[in-house]
Protein backbone atom coordinates (compact mmCIF):
# COMPACT_ATOMS: atom_id res chain seq x y z
CA UNK A 1 0.00 0.00 0.00
CA UNK A 2 1.32 3.41 -0.92
CA UNK A 3 1.55 5.88 1.99
CA UNK A 4 0.19 9.36 1.42
CA UNK A 5 3.59 10.84 2.22
CA UNK A 6 5.44 8.62 -0.27
CA UNK A 7 5.84 9.09 -4.00
CA UNK A 8 4.13 6.42 -6.10
CA UNK A 9 6.49 3.70 -7.26
CA UNK A 10 7.27 3.65 -10.96
CA UNK A 11 5.86 0.72 -12.90
CA UNK A 12 8.07 -1.43 -15.13
CA UNK A 13 6.39 -0.29 -18.32
CA UNK A 14 8.02 2.58 -20.10
CA UNK A 15 6.43 6.01 -19.57
CA UNK A 16 7.18 9.25 -21.30
CA UNK A 17 8.71 12.23 -19.53
CA UNK A 18 5.43 14.07 -20.08
CA UNK A 19 3.52 11.40 -18.15
CA UNK A 20 6.06 11.58 -15.31
CA UNK A 21 5.79 15.35 -15.07
CA UNK A 22 2.00 15.11 -15.01
CA UNK A 23 2.22 12.67 -12.09
CA UNK A 24 4.43 15.03 -10.12
CA UNK A 25 2.18 17.99 -10.85
CA UNK A 26 -0.92 16.14 -9.73
CA UNK A 27 0.84 14.95 -6.57
CA UNK A 28 2.03 18.48 -5.82
CA UNK A 29 -1.53 19.80 -6.12
CA UNK A 30 -2.77 17.03 -3.83
CA UNK A 31 -0.14 17.72 -1.19
CA UNK A 32 -0.83 21.48 -1.29
CA UNK A 33 -4.53 20.81 -0.83
CA UNK A 34 -3.78 18.63 2.19
CA UNK A 35 -1.53 21.26 3.80
CA UNK A 36 1.79 19.52 2.99
CA UNK A 37 4.77 21.05 1.20
CA UNK A 38 7.18 19.94 -1.49
CA UNK A 39 10.92 20.33 -1.96
CA UNK A 40 12.57 22.23 -4.79
CA UNK A 41 12.32 19.18 -7.00
CA UNK A 42 8.60 19.02 -6.48
CA UNK A 43 8.74 16.07 -4.07
CA UNK A 44 6.50 16.06 -0.98
CA UNK A 45 8.12 17.03 2.36
CA UNK A 46 6.81 15.24 5.42
CA UNK A 47 5.62 17.29 8.38
CA UNK A 48 5.66 20.75 6.68
CA UNK A 49 2.29 22.42 7.28
CA UNK A 50 1.26 25.13 4.86
CA UNK A 51 -0.80 28.08 6.18
CA UNK A 52 -4.49 27.26 6.42
CA UNK A 53 -6.64 29.68 4.39
CA UNK A 54 -9.06 31.54 6.64
CA UNK A 55 -11.93 30.90 4.27
CA UNK A 56 -11.57 27.15 4.96
CA UNK A 57 -12.23 27.61 8.70
CA UNK A 58 -15.64 28.03 10.28
CA UNK A 59 -15.23 31.11 12.49
CA UNK A 60 -17.61 29.56 15.03
CA UNK A 61 -14.88 27.01 15.73
CA UNK A 62 -12.56 29.81 16.80
CA UNK A 63 -15.20 31.03 19.22
CA UNK A 64 -15.40 27.52 20.72
CA UNK A 65 -11.60 27.46 20.95
CA UNK A 66 -11.58 30.80 22.79
CA UNK A 67 -14.12 29.63 25.38
CA UNK A 68 -12.41 26.26 25.95
CA UNK A 69 -9.09 28.08 26.37
CA UNK A 70 -10.64 30.26 29.05
CA UNK A 71 -12.58 27.53 30.87
CA UNK A 72 -10.12 24.61 30.32
CA UNK A 73 -13.19 22.39 30.44
CA UNK A 74 -15.46 21.10 27.67
CA UNK A 75 -18.39 20.92 30.12
CA UNK A 76 -18.10 24.52 31.29
CA UNK A 77 -17.44 25.73 27.76
CA UNK A 78 -20.59 23.97 26.50
CA UNK A 79 -22.63 25.67 29.21
CA UNK A 80 -21.31 29.11 28.26
CA UNK A 81 -22.03 28.75 24.55
CA UNK A 82 -25.34 26.89 25.11
CA UNK A 83 -24.26 23.74 23.27
CA UNK A 84 -23.97 20.12 24.29
CA UNK A 85 -20.65 18.64 25.34
CA UNK A 86 -20.59 16.44 22.27
CA UNK A 87 -21.15 19.48 20.02
CA UNK A 88 -18.19 21.29 21.61
CA UNK A 89 -16.02 18.16 21.32
CA UNK A 90 -17.02 17.80 17.68
CA UNK A 91 -16.16 21.47 17.03
CA UNK A 92 -12.72 20.98 18.59
CA UNK A 93 -12.15 17.89 16.45
CA UNK A 94 -12.98 19.86 13.29
CA UNK A 95 -10.61 22.64 14.29
CA UNK A 96 -7.84 20.10 15.05
CA UNK A 97 -8.26 18.61 11.58
CA UNK A 98 -8.17 22.05 9.95
CA UNK A 99 -5.07 23.23 11.82
CA UNK A 100 -3.19 19.93 12.11
CA UNK A 101 -2.64 20.31 15.85
CA UNK A 102 -4.18 18.69 18.92
CA UNK A 103 -4.74 22.15 20.49
CA UNK A 104 -5.87 20.65 23.83
CA UNK A 105 -4.79 17.56 25.73
CA UNK A 106 -7.19 16.05 28.26
CA UNK A 107 -5.57 15.65 31.70
CA UNK A 108 -6.81 15.07 35.23
CA UNK A 109 -6.64 18.81 35.85
CA UNK A 110 -8.57 19.76 32.73
CA UNK A 111 -7.93 20.57 29.07
CA UNK A 112 -4.31 21.70 28.76
CA UNK A 113 -3.42 23.74 25.67
CA UNK A 114 -0.59 22.83 23.34
CA UNK A 115 2.16 25.25 22.39
CA UNK A 116 0.29 26.08 19.17
CA UNK A 117 -2.91 26.80 21.14
CA UNK A 118 -1.04 29.09 23.54
CA UNK A 119 0.34 31.03 20.57
CA UNK A 120 -3.08 31.34 18.94
CA UNK A 121 -5.11 32.26 22.03
CA UNK A 122 -4.23 35.96 22.53
CA UNK A 123 -4.53 36.70 18.82
CA UNK A 124 -7.94 35.06 18.57
CA UNK A 125 -9.11 36.83 21.73
CA UNK A 126 -8.17 40.25 20.27
CA UNK A 127 -9.79 39.34 16.95
CA UNK A 128 -13.08 38.55 18.70
CA UNK A 129 -12.95 41.82 20.60
CA UNK A 130 -12.46 43.69 17.32
CA UNK A 131 -15.39 41.86 15.72
CA UNK A 132 -17.65 42.58 18.69
CA UNK A 133 -16.70 46.27 18.55
CA UNK A 134 -17.37 46.39 14.82
CA UNK A 135 -20.84 44.84 14.89
CA UNK A 136 -21.97 45.65 18.44
CA UNK A 137 -23.85 48.73 19.61
CA UNK A 138 -21.21 51.40 20.32
CA UNK A 139 -21.07 52.65 23.87
CA UNK A 140 -21.81 56.28 24.61
CA UNK A 141 -21.32 57.80 28.04
CA UNK A 142 -22.53 61.42 28.15
CA UNK A 143 -20.54 62.16 31.29
CA UNK A 144 -17.25 61.23 29.61
CA UNK A 145 -17.80 62.17 25.98
CA UNK A 146 -15.82 65.01 24.42
CA UNK A 147 -17.91 64.89 21.25
CA UNK A 148 -18.67 68.12 19.41
CA UNK A 149 -22.36 68.29 18.44
CA UNK A 150 -23.34 70.53 15.55
CA UNK A 151 -26.89 71.90 15.19
CA UNK A 152 -28.21 74.30 12.54
CA UNK A 153 -30.68 76.85 13.96
CA UNK A 154 -32.17 80.30 13.38
CA UNK A 155 -31.66 83.10 15.87
CA UNK A 156 -35.27 82.53 17.02
CA UNK A 157 -34.49 78.91 17.91
CA UNK A 158 -31.16 79.93 19.44
CA UNK A 159 -32.85 82.35 21.83
CA UNK A 160 -35.70 80.11 22.98
CA UNK A 161 -33.98 76.68 23.08
CA UNK A 162 -30.22 76.97 23.44
CA UNK A 163 -30.04 78.36 27.02
CA UNK A 164 -31.92 75.32 28.38
CA UNK A 165 -29.99 72.99 26.07
CA UNK A 166 -26.68 74.35 27.32
CA UNK A 167 -27.81 73.88 30.91
CA UNK A 168 -28.54 70.20 30.21
CA UNK A 169 -25.21 69.68 28.46
CA UNK A 170 -23.29 71.30 31.30
CA UNK A 171 -24.94 68.98 33.80
CA UNK A 172 -24.96 65.72 31.89
CA UNK A 173 -22.13 66.05 29.35
CA UNK A 174 -19.73 68.67 30.76
CA UNK A 175 -16.95 67.75 28.31
CA UNK A 176 -19.13 67.90 25.19
CA UNK A 177 -19.08 70.94 22.90
CA UNK A 178 -21.93 72.52 20.97
CA UNK A 179 -21.44 74.20 17.58
CA UNK A 180 -24.37 76.25 16.32
CA UNK A 181 -24.65 76.80 12.56
CA UNK A 182 -26.98 79.12 10.71
CA UNK A 183 -29.94 77.29 9.19
CA UNK A 184 -29.52 79.68 6.25
CA UNK A 185 -25.98 78.53 5.45
CA UNK A 186 -25.10 77.36 1.92
CA UNK A 187 -25.26 73.62 1.21
CA UNK A 188 -27.16 72.96 4.45
CA UNK A 189 -28.56 69.62 3.29
CA UNK A 190 -25.24 68.50 1.88
CA UNK A 191 -23.63 69.09 5.28
CA UNK A 192 -26.48 67.19 6.94
CA UNK A 193 -26.04 64.27 4.53
CA UNK A 194 -22.28 64.17 5.12
CA UNK A 195 -22.68 64.19 8.90
CA UNK A 196 -21.06 67.61 9.26
CA UNK A 197 -24.30 68.81 10.89
CA UNK A 198 -26.07 66.51 13.35
CA UNK A 199 -29.51 68.13 13.22
CA UNK A 200 -31.42 71.09 11.82
CA UNK A 201 -34.06 72.72 14.01
CA UNK A 202 -36.74 74.75 12.28
CA UNK A 203 -40.27 74.87 10.86
CA UNK A 204 -40.77 72.58 7.85
CA UNK A 205 -43.79 71.81 5.69
CA UNK A 206 -42.20 69.13 3.50
CA UNK A 207 -39.13 66.97 4.06
CA UNK A 208 -37.40 64.50 1.70
CA UNK A 209 -37.73 60.82 2.52
CA UNK A 210 -34.03 60.52 3.39
CA UNK A 211 -34.61 62.55 6.55
CA UNK A 212 -36.48 62.01 9.79
CA UNK A 213 -38.15 64.64 11.95
CA UNK A 214 -39.81 65.00 15.32
CA UNK A 215 -41.76 67.94 16.69
CA UNK A 216 -40.13 69.83 19.59
CA UNK A 217 -42.73 72.54 20.28
CA UNK A 218 -45.38 74.67 18.59
CA UNK A 219 -46.19 78.38 18.50
CA UNK A 220 -48.53 81.00 17.12
CA UNK A 221 -48.15 84.76 16.55
CA UNK A 222 -48.56 87.63 18.99
CA UNK A 223 -47.87 91.34 18.91
CA UNK A 224 -45.12 92.95 20.98
CA UNK A 225 -44.75 96.67 21.56
CA UNK A 226 -43.07 99.06 23.98
CA UNK A 227 -44.53 98.74 27.46
CA UNK A 228 -45.61 102.39 27.42
CA UNK A 229 -48.17 101.62 24.72
CA UNK A 230 -51.56 100.94 26.35
CA UNK A 231 -53.68 99.04 23.84
CA UNK A 232 -56.02 97.23 26.18
CA UNK A 233 -57.68 94.44 24.20
CA UNK A 234 -56.14 94.81 20.76
CA UNK A 235 -58.79 95.50 18.10
CA UNK A 236 -58.46 95.40 14.33
CA UNK A 237 -58.82 99.17 14.17
CA UNK A 238 -55.97 99.63 16.64
CA UNK A 239 -53.81 97.12 14.79
CA UNK A 240 -54.55 98.88 11.50
CA UNK A 241 -53.13 102.11 12.94
CA UNK A 242 -49.76 100.59 13.77
CA UNK A 243 -46.46 100.36 11.92
CA UNK A 244 -45.40 96.72 12.05
CA UNK A 245 -41.97 95.08 11.97
CA UNK A 246 -41.77 91.52 10.66
CA UNK A 247 -39.02 88.95 10.14
CA UNK A 248 -38.31 87.27 6.80
CA UNK A 249 -35.12 85.27 7.06
CA UNK A 250 -34.67 84.87 3.31
CA UNK A 251 -36.08 88.22 2.23
CA UNK A 252 -39.59 89.19 1.20
CA UNK A 253 -39.06 87.94 -2.36
CA UNK A 254 -38.14 84.41 -1.26
CA UNK A 255 -40.63 81.57 -1.26
CA UNK A 256 -43.84 80.85 -3.13
CA UNK A 257 -46.09 83.36 -1.36
CA UNK A 258 -46.93 81.26 1.71
CA UNK A 259 -43.80 82.26 3.62
CA UNK A 260 -41.87 79.05 2.91
CA UNK A 261 -38.79 78.42 0.77
CA UNK A 262 -37.81 75.13 -0.83
CA UNK A 263 -34.30 73.75 -1.27
CA UNK A 264 -33.59 70.29 -2.70
CA UNK A 265 -37.01 69.04 -1.63
CA UNK A 266 -36.90 70.52 1.89
CA UNK A 267 -39.51 73.24 2.45
CA UNK A 268 -38.94 75.45 5.49
CA UNK A 269 -40.43 78.63 6.87
CA UNK A 270 -38.87 81.93 5.90
CA UNK A 271 -41.45 84.55 6.92
CA UNK A 272 -41.73 84.37 10.68
CA UNK A 273 -45.35 85.54 10.84
CA UNK A 274 -48.61 84.36 9.30
CA UNK A 275 -48.95 86.85 6.44
CA UNK A 276 -51.93 85.00 4.98
CA UNK A 277 -53.89 85.24 8.24
CA UNK A 278 -53.10 88.96 8.49
CA UNK A 279 -54.26 89.60 4.94
CA UNK A 280 -57.47 87.62 5.48
CA UNK A 281 -58.23 89.60 8.64
CA UNK A 282 -58.11 92.89 6.70
CA UNK A 283 -59.52 91.66 3.41
CA UNK A 284 -61.70 94.42 1.93
CA UNK A 285 -60.76 96.90 4.67
CA UNK A 286 -59.76 100.40 3.64
CA UNK A 287 -57.31 100.70 6.49
CA UNK A 288 -54.65 98.06 6.99
CA UNK A 289 -51.52 97.72 9.17
CA UNK A 290 -48.42 99.11 7.55
CA UNK A 291 -45.62 96.56 7.28
CA UNK A 292 -43.03 99.24 7.82
CA UNK A 293 -39.86 97.19 8.12
CA UNK A 294 -38.81 93.63 7.29
CA UNK A 295 -35.75 92.23 9.05
CA UNK A 296 -33.63 89.17 8.19
CA UNK A 297 -33.32 88.20 11.88
CA UNK A 298 -34.65 89.01 15.35
CA UNK A 299 -31.39 90.41 16.74
CA UNK A 300 -32.15 94.10 16.18
CA UNK A 301 -35.81 93.92 17.15
CA UNK A 302 -35.54 94.95 20.84
CA UNK A 303 -33.61 98.09 19.89
CA UNK A 304 -36.09 99.01 17.16
CA UNK A 305 -39.05 98.59 19.51
CA UNK A 306 -37.68 101.34 21.72
CA UNK A 307 -39.43 103.53 19.16
CA UNK A 308 -42.93 103.54 20.63
CA UNK A 309 -44.47 104.07 17.19
CA UNK A 310 -43.35 100.58 16.11
CA UNK A 311 -44.75 97.15 17.03
CA UNK A 312 -43.81 93.66 15.82
CA UNK A 313 -45.54 90.37 15.05
CA UNK A 314 -43.38 87.55 16.41
CA UNK A 315 -43.64 83.91 17.61
CA UNK A 316 -45.19 83.65 21.07
CA UNK A 317 -42.18 81.93 22.77
CA UNK A 318 -39.86 84.68 21.56
CA UNK A 319 -42.28 87.39 22.71
CA UNK A 320 -42.30 85.89 26.23
CA UNK A 321 -38.50 85.88 26.28
CA UNK A 322 -38.18 89.46 25.00
CA UNK A 323 -40.79 90.74 27.46
CA UNK A 324 -38.74 89.32 30.35
CA UNK A 325 -35.56 90.98 29.14
CA UNK A 326 -36.82 94.30 27.74
CA UNK A 327 -39.58 96.84 28.52
CA UNK A 328 -42.04 95.19 26.13
CA UNK A 329 -45.65 94.03 26.47
CA UNK A 330 -47.43 91.15 24.72
CA UNK A 331 -50.82 91.51 23.02
CA UNK A 332 -53.08 88.85 21.51
CA UNK A 333 -53.80 89.46 17.84
CA UNK A 334 -57.45 90.12 16.85
CA UNK A 335 -57.37 87.20 14.38
CA UNK A 336 -56.36 83.54 14.36
CA UNK A 337 -52.81 82.84 13.21
CA UNK A 338 -51.66 79.38 12.22
CA UNK A 339 -49.94 77.21 14.81
CA UNK A 340 -46.51 76.22 13.51
CA UNK A 341 -44.36 73.31 14.63
CA UNK A 342 -40.65 73.58 15.33
CA UNK A 343 -39.03 70.23 14.56
CA UNK A 344 -35.64 68.58 14.77
CA UNK A 345 -34.55 67.15 11.42
CA UNK A 346 -31.78 64.61 10.93
CA UNK A 347 -30.43 62.27 8.27
CA UNK A 348 -31.83 58.76 8.01
CA UNK A 349 -28.22 57.54 7.95
CA UNK A 350 -27.61 58.74 11.51
CA UNK A 351 -30.80 57.22 12.92
CA UNK A 352 -29.92 54.69 15.61
CA UNK A 353 -26.54 56.28 16.37
CA UNK A 354 -26.35 56.31 20.18
CA UNK A 355 -24.81 59.78 20.46
CA UNK A 356 -27.27 61.24 17.93
CA UNK A 357 -30.24 59.69 19.72
CA UNK A 358 -28.99 61.21 22.98
CA UNK A 359 -28.70 64.66 21.37
CA UNK A 360 -32.30 64.48 20.16
CA UNK A 361 -33.44 63.50 23.65
CA UNK A 362 -31.64 66.56 25.00
CA UNK A 363 -33.45 68.74 22.46
CA UNK A 364 -36.77 67.26 23.58
CA UNK A 365 -35.96 67.91 27.23
CA UNK A 366 -34.75 71.45 26.51
CA UNK A 367 -38.11 72.28 24.90
CA UNK A 368 -40.33 70.85 27.66
CA UNK A 369 -41.01 74.37 29.07
CA UNK A 370 -42.13 75.56 25.63
CA UNK A 371 -44.56 72.67 25.25
CA UNK A 372 -45.90 73.29 28.74
CA UNK A 373 -46.35 77.01 27.98
CA UNK A 374 -48.39 76.16 24.89
CA UNK A 375 -50.78 74.01 26.95
CA UNK A 376 -51.17 76.72 29.59
CA UNK A 377 -51.93 79.48 27.07
CA UNK A 378 -55.57 80.53 27.34
CA UNK A 379 -55.77 82.20 23.92
CA UNK A 380 -59.01 81.17 22.14
CA UNK A 381 -57.34 81.82 18.79
CA UNK A 382 -54.49 79.50 19.68
CA UNK A 383 -56.79 76.73 20.91
CA UNK A 384 -58.82 76.92 17.70
CA UNK A 385 -55.73 76.95 15.50
CA UNK A 386 -54.20 73.92 17.22
CA UNK A 387 -57.29 71.91 16.37
CA UNK A 388 -57.55 73.03 12.74
CA UNK A 389 -53.99 73.60 11.50
CA UNK A 390 -52.45 70.84 9.32
CA UNK A 391 -49.22 69.60 10.90
CA UNK A 392 -46.05 68.19 9.47
CA UNK A 393 -46.22 64.40 9.60
CA UNK A 394 -43.68 63.14 12.12
CA UNK A 395 -40.98 60.74 10.91
CA UNK A 396 -39.18 59.22 13.85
Amino acid sequence: MTHLCQTPAYTRRTRSQTDTNADFQELTRTRARDGLGCDVAGLPILGLIMPTPLNRIDLNLLRIFDVVMEERSVLRASQRVCLSQSAVSHALARLRDSLGDELFVRTTTGMQPTVRALQMAPLIREAWKSLESAIGIPEFEPGNTAKRFSVAVSDFVTMVIVPDLLGLLNREAPLADLALRSDNCPALLEQLDLGQIDAVVGTFSEIPTRYRATTLFSYDDVLVAHRSRQFGRLSRNTLASLSIATISMHGDSAGDGDGFVSEQGLTRRSQMFDRAALERAFWGSKRKPRLAISLPHFLALPSLLEDVRLAAIVPRPLASLLARMHPLSIHELPYKSAVMDVSALWSERSHGDVAQDWLRKMLMRATEPLRAALIETDSPALASSVASCPRLAERA
